[in-house]
């Protein structure tokens, strides 16, 4: 007899629509499963639902008329996810999600044709292959979010969902798409993100509340159709620009536009595409944004993770970029991903029905048809399979071992069977890279240490009102590179590719592939490339071809996959054919194979290629060496395949067929460029925007530390508010560029061409000016690093020379070389004889970074431009005076005239602007061109007031040297002080008989402490901009005023005090 299903009551008609709370539905459903699924019921608020285990079993709503199930533990999802018995259904807010993707891929009803075509035909697209393949673009995009983080410092208050669905939206959209949506240069998200956000929200919403409801909201439904059409109409654009600018990029796009089902040989209609574009869009960025999320948000509640995952990024990657080949060797990272999704799966639910009548449990009769919901962050926490401490962040259960120990479907974030996320490579490729770029480059902490998580849902979960700060592990310092206009580190440090011209006499090589997917294909490719530097001419074919031929003069080899225990589309010929063999047909070939497969298909992993190896053996073929296997699972495929060919595979033919001659093998270093002197050619690409100086004066008289003032009209659309950042994307120095181009003997309109092999950020496969390139594009004044030293020294043919260099570096290359700030060029300038060409200083130097100042003015003066205020850096060199080192940036301003453009970027301060009291006193203290953010802080004051506001007393203390030539802007500060707006304290380092006997701002602070701590005791905001030096010095003073007016305060106490002002009454701006 079967036992009914418990179940809340429900209203007439309306059925059980008002148990579920529209603006979180899944607290509701969790909470429901606590008291209608379960024996004990409890009362639970909805924010505690996700962090609560053990809920109920199954219970059935009523919703829009019709039955649904819910089930929430382990034997249950288990049971339902028997493909031969269930399938994935439509129901709720996923069928009303039908009207923006229709039958795309997620949306779609399994026995739909279309689901079926573009099931087939983008399948290969999310290969191992393919995936690698994105690993570039994706570093690309991670990198602006690590640059980001570290330009706004360790203040900042970082909207983490936001950040992070910046990161993933701009990753799929350049990934996927080949298009930028340049989420970073912006302070608002993509309006695809608004859209799709209140699409997925309605959406949900109307699942659950009875269609005659649907009457009531017409605004509601305008504005759903009005932002489906938005979205719709973004995937369309996208479509219409690649079939007008069509490209052979191997990308998602290109696949829909391209492909073709395997099966039925059909493309994907317009219509469909569409679809799925929409599709990859949304499922392609918002589950892993909110995955990132969950991981910081657990990792911050528990040190002792954070801790073990950032060593073991240190220990995998150290300071050097983060590569595709490190992603196999981060299993507690990988645990830690694991372990968020499973406490937090960010698709929080899938939904199944049976295809015939069934009896779920044993005991719970279910008719044919029914949905049921599968509450995946109950059933994640089921107590019988996780244990007690099931509610506990603790990435150890889901280590390697035992996760795979785990119950059959005991971790289901992804979805079920042939329905399950078809991005799944691309979203833990995703996570894993962003994760580790993170830990390697920050220290994190809340924002408020007793945040405890709170969630919102659309279709999907993120925690909500969560922030965090990020602090650089290495002052002023990015791990993998310190450019900050860098769009790959990576690409920075990795080598030139190899180029290799093939000798037409060399030996034969067969090799032959067996794949739908297309990752045995790409193996086969590279070891045909590997084969030309071996001596060898390679022949690839697919493994049919390899019907009835039997190449004798040359080794063979096969690389195959198998696909649920049968031989790939184009290998199924060749698998009869040599399966009907008889006798020793083969003998005389010499043959290795290697097979590509996954383990989790157990029972057929390698099946194919275990026939191969064995049947040609049988045959009487040789095998040259032991089978070589791979598991895609473990993400370093392609490694293992290099290792076997590299271990295994090129001895064994040597040893077969003698070593061939490797001279028409050669491999060249560096950058492969084609220099010309003929011509000449100018490019700037960058992702700035133009900005028009409209004023340029000298602060200060001459013959001391020259700064200035510049004036910029900025672009239409840029605002900026009171203590934001300029950031300037400079030129370098025409005299540095000179001194570059007479180290490579260039003149100076000499052009060149590198060629698309290379593997740099610089324009490639096109000419372009030597001298733009040096003057634009890289970093000619970064210090020189130890390993580009060494490739110096190596490189000197003078036997003298080369041990003097190379004693230096190896022995005393802190002292002689890093403390006078050498950079790659001052060096190559010493040592004239270092056969060191163009291509690898192109190679080693950094790309040309983005320099940030604080605007010095008020947009109330004019929201449409901003000043700086600098100081111009051009001093002698420590150990050879007859050179200067040259401030890159701002010797670019001081150049520049009325008129002249420039690259810009407005960047928000966090945290350093006036308080938002206007009766709150202000104190300001800073030193030189620290007095920047402050002339707009008064100059603000001074507008307000002459509106006619009333302003609270502000204190300035400004250090400069003496004050009839450096003291900077000293007529209007006059006029502010007598309108009321500042009174300002000066303190002159060279002049202190005109400071009260006070040289420095720490010293007129000090003195006039009681002014200073009476404004503080009425609440003043505290603001210090300047050097690291002076920010030590204030707050050193600070501390000494408090122990003075608290004298039994110990020094440790004034000094956790000064901590607690920070970020609440107490802001610094300093810099280097």
């Amino acid at each position: 007899m079967s036992t009914p299903i418990p179940a809340p009551p429900g209203l007439p008609l309306l059925g059980n629509a008002f148990d579920i709370n529209t603006d979180y539905p899944l607290g509701s459903l969790l909470a429901l499963a606590e008291r209608y699924g379960s024996s004990n019921p409890r009362e639970l608020d909805l924010n505690s639902m996700l962090t609560k285990g053990a809920l109920g079993k199954i219970y059935k709503l009523s919703l829009k008329g019709t039955d649904r199930l819910f089930i929430s533990s382990n034997d249950l999802v288990n049971e339902v996810c028997d493909e031969k018995r269930f399938e994935k259904t439509v129901p709720g807010g996923l069928l009303e999600l039908r009207h923006l993707s229709n039958d795309g891929l997620f949306t779609a009803f399994t026995n739909e044709h279309n689901w079926g075509v573009a099931h087939r035909t983008l399948m290969p697209a999310f290969g191992p292959i393919d995936i690698a393949g994105m690993f570039e673009d994706m570093h690309d995009i991670a990198s602006q979010l690590v640059l980001k983080w570290a330009r706004f410092g360790p203040e900042n208050k970082i909207h983490v969902t936001d950040d992070f669905t910046r990161l993933t939206l701009d990753s799929i959209a350049i990934t996927a798409m080949g298009t930028r949506f340049n989420s970073f240069y912006t302070n608002d998200l993509h309006p695809f993100v608004s859209a799709m956000v209140a699409v997925l929200g309605e959406a949900g919403q109307r699942g659950t509340r009875p269609a005659i409801a649907d009457r009531f909201f017409g605004s509601r439904k305008y504005k759903f159709d009005q932002d489906i059409a938005f979205l719709r109409g973004v995937a369309q654009d996208l479509v219409n620009e690649r079939r007008q600018h069509p490209n052979d990029k191997k990308d998602l796009l290109n696949a829909m536009i391209k492909g073709r089902d395997p099966k039925t040989h059909e493309g994907l209609t317009e219509q469909s595409i569409i679809d799925n574009m929409i599709t990859f869009l949304i499922a392609g960025h918002e589950t892993t944004s909110g995955l990132l999320s969950f991981l910081f948000y657990h990792l911050l509640k528990n040190p002792s993770a954070l801790q073990r995952a950032r060593a073991e990024v240190d220990e995998v990657v150290g300071d050097s970029p983060v590569e595709h080949k490190h992603l196999k060797n981060i299993p507690y990272i990988t645990a830690c991903l694991r372990e968020a999704l499973r406490l937090n799966p960010t698709a929080s639910v899938f939904n199944l029905t049976p295809k015939n009548d069934e009896v779920l449990g044993g005991e719970y009769f279910i008719k044919k048809g029914t949905s049921i919901t599968c509450l995946l962050p109950a059933a994640h926490r089921d107590l019988s399979v996780f244990g007690e401490d099931a509610d506990s962040f603790k990435p150890e259960r889901m280590l390697d071992e035992a996760f795979n120990n785990l119950p059959p479907n005991a971790w289901k974030p992804f979805g079920n069977g042939m329905r399950a996320c078809i991005g799944r490579p691309f979203a833990w490729q995703e996570a894993q890279l962003a994760t580790m770029m993170l830990l390697q480059n920050f220290d994190f902490a809340l924002d408020d240490p007793s945040y405890q998580l709170e969630i919102q849902q659309s279709l999907t979960i993120k925690p909500k009102d969560f922030y965090m700060h990020a602090t650089l592990r290495r002052e002023h310092a990015i791990a993998g590179g310190s450019t900050a206009s860098d769009h790959s580190s990576a690409t920075q440090k990795s080598k030139a590719p190899k180029v290799v011209q093939q000798d037409s006499s060399a030996s034969n090589m067969s090799i032959f592939y067996g794949s739908n997917t297309g990752t045995c294909e790409s193996l086969a490719n590279s070891l045909a490339s590997a084969a030309a530097t071996h001596g060898y001419k390679a022949d690839v074919n697919i493994l049919d071809k390899a019907v009835e031929t039997k190449p004798k003069n040359g080794p063979v080899v096969i690389l195959t996959a198998s696909y649920e225990g049968e031989p790939p589309d184009n290998a199924v010929h060749f698998v009869n054919w040599m399966n009907g063999l008889k006798g020793d047909e083969l003998s005389g070939v010499k043959f290795a194979v290697f097979g590509c497969g996954n383990r989790d298909w157990a029972s057929t992993y390698q099946k194919i290629p275990k026939l191969v190896d064995t049947t040609l053996e049988e045959r009487g073929a040789q095998r040259l060496c032991e089978r070589g296997l791979a598991d895609a699972n473990d993400g370093d495929l392609f490694d293992t395949f290099d290792k076997w060919q590299d271990e295994k595979l090129w001895s064994a033919i040597d040893k077969a067929f003698g070593k061939q001659d490797h001279a028409g093998a050669i491999e060249n270093d560096g950058l492969t460029l084609e220099l010309s002197t003929h011509s000449r050619s100018s490019l700037l690409r960058q992702d700035v925007q133009d900005a028009l100086v409209t004023e340029t004066r000298v602060l200060t008289a001459p013959g001391g530390s020259k700064k200035m003032h510049i004036g910029v009209q900025l672009p239409t659309g840029v605002s900026f508010t009171t203590g934001d950042y300029l950031a300037v994307l400079p030129l370098n120095p025409v005299r540095n560029v000179r001194r570059a181009m007479a180290r490579f003997n260039l003149p100076w309109d000499a052009t060149m061409k590198i060629q698309p092999s290379s593997a740099t950020t610089l324009p490639v496969d096109r000419q372009i000016g030597v001298f733009n390139v040096l003057s634009a594009y890289v970093e000619l004044a970064q210090p020189v690093t130890l390993k580009q030293a060494t490739k110096v020294a190596q490189s000197i043919p003078d036997e003298k020379s080369r041990q003097k260099l190379e004693s230096i570096v190896q022995e005393s290359f802190k002292e002689d070389i890093q403390s006078e700030n050498l950079s790659l060029l001052d060096l190559l300038e010493q040592y004239p004889s270092a056969a060191y060409s163009l291509g690898q200083f192109l190679d080693a130097v950094p790309t040309m970074r983005i320099r940030q100042y604080s605007i010095s003015s008020s947009p109330l003066a004019d929201p449409t431009k901003c000043t700086l205020t600098y100081t111009v850096l051009d001093s002698p060199m420590t150990g050879d005076p007859s050179k200067r080192y040259l401030g890159v940036a701002s010797n670019y301003l001081a150049n520049t005239e009325p008129g002249d453009r420039i690259h810009i970027a407005v960047r928000p301060s966090a945290g350093f602007h006036p308080p938002r009291d206007d009766a709150s006193p202000v104190l300001m203290i800073c030193a030189g061109t620290g007095l920047a953010p402050f002339r707009g802080f008064i100059q603000e004051r001074a507008l307000k007031i002459e509106g006619g506001k009333e302003m609270g007393p502000a204190l300035l203390f400004y250090g400069c040297s003496k004050p009839d030539g450096d003291a900077m802007y000293t007529d209007e500060l006059k006029h502010w002080q007598d309108m009321g707006a500042v009174d300002v304290r000066y303190a002159f380092s060279q002049a202190a008989d005109k400071s009260h006997g006070c040289r420095h701002v720490q010293d007129r602070l000090w003195r006039d402490r009681e002014e200073a701590a009476g404004l503080f005791r009425d609440d003043a905001k505290v603001y210090v901009c300047g050097s690291g030096g002076v920010g030590a010095a204030v707050s050193e003073t600070m501390k000494r005023i408090y122990c003075e007016a608290k004298p039994e305060v110990r020094e440790e106490e004034a000094e956790e005090w000064i901590r607690g002002l920070k970020g609440e009454r107490y802001w610094a701006d300093i810099f280097s």
